[in-house]
């Protein structure tokens, strides 16, 4: 993946410009699949209306989930089901409100999740966000979805984070997922940290994710060694998969109900 952003900041306005390529960015903007907004991750401007008050209008990525689709911006390399098959994206206006040091508030009217260029299905999303002293309690709703969503986290100590992500969704009566994880990530020195992502993810009555047809559920354990050198970074990291159902492609003809597999990443960002 290759991310080129173009981004000014006035003292009351200003604007994002955010494009993307190769596979991890294709499948991130797939809902503008074939249309000139393929490439475009993110393309928005802002306004501060008031102290506190900052007006949004354009092509943004969700404030649900704890992951992004840069992988500069996420601990783990390999991304969550929960990230992957929730919202990416948002085309509309916000309002994001700051009430206190600690509370902060997100109103928002969206066309339809991941449409960039036109509301094809024709149906308006809300969404909203309540920040609480770094917890952040998240609602998406439209016609036939709704998601609520919690993504937060504790510093237990000054070397040991626990970052927190559950979610819950439904489409069209009883079709959706849910799931939960939890993120430990120590960090032993300036440059080294080693961070696990534990997910447990259901889908209910063939939502798509897992199985296209029926109840599913899958469990993950994602070990991520990171270390960092300037710009650098360096993941080596190892992932366990174990489903209910044989969804993993272990060879071109063959499928398996668990899956254990290691990548290597190289990340350079500046």
């Amino acid at each position: 993946m290759a991310n080129f952003i173009v981004s000014y900041e006035g003292e009351k306005s200003g604007f994002v410009a955010d494009v993307v390529f190769g596979p991890r960015g294709s499948d991130a903007v797939f809902g503008s699949s074939g249309n000139s907004s393929e490439l475009v991750n993110q393309l928005y401007a802002y306004y501060n209306i008031a102290e506190g008050v900052k007006i949004t209008l354009g092509n943004f990525n969700t404030f649900l989930g704890y992951e992004v689709i840069s992988p500069a911006a996420n601990f783990n390399y390999s991304t969550s089901y929960m990230f992957s098959y929730g919202p990416f994206s948002h085309t509309g206006v916000k309002a994001d409100f700051t009430l206190s040091d600690d509370i902060s508030l997100m109103l928002g009217i969206f066309n339809q999740t991941d449409q960039t260029e036109a509301n094809y299905d024709r149906y308006t999303a809300f969404g909203a966000q309540l920040g609480l002293y770094g917890q952040y309690i998240n609602l998406l709703a439209g016609e036939d979805y709704f998601q609520l969503d919690y993504t937060g986290g504790f510093d237990l100590s000054d070397s040991f984070f626990l970052g927190i992500n559950a979610t819950t969704a439904t489409l069209e009566g009883d079709t959706g997922f849910a799931g939960v994880a939890l993120y430990p990530q120590i960090t032993t020195s300036d440059s080294f940290a080693i961070g696990l992502r534990g997910e447990f993810f259901s889908e209910t009555d063939g939502f798509g994710a897992l199985v296209s047809d029926g109840d599913a559920d899958n469990f993950s354990l994602t070990l991520t060694g990171s270390y960092t050198a300037g710009n650098f970074t360096f993941k080596p990291e190892f992932r366990i998969d174990s489903a209910s159902s044989e969804i993993f492609a272990i060879s071109p003809t063959e499928t398996a109900d668990n899956l254990a597999s290691f990548v290597v990443a190289a990340i350079y960002s500046f």
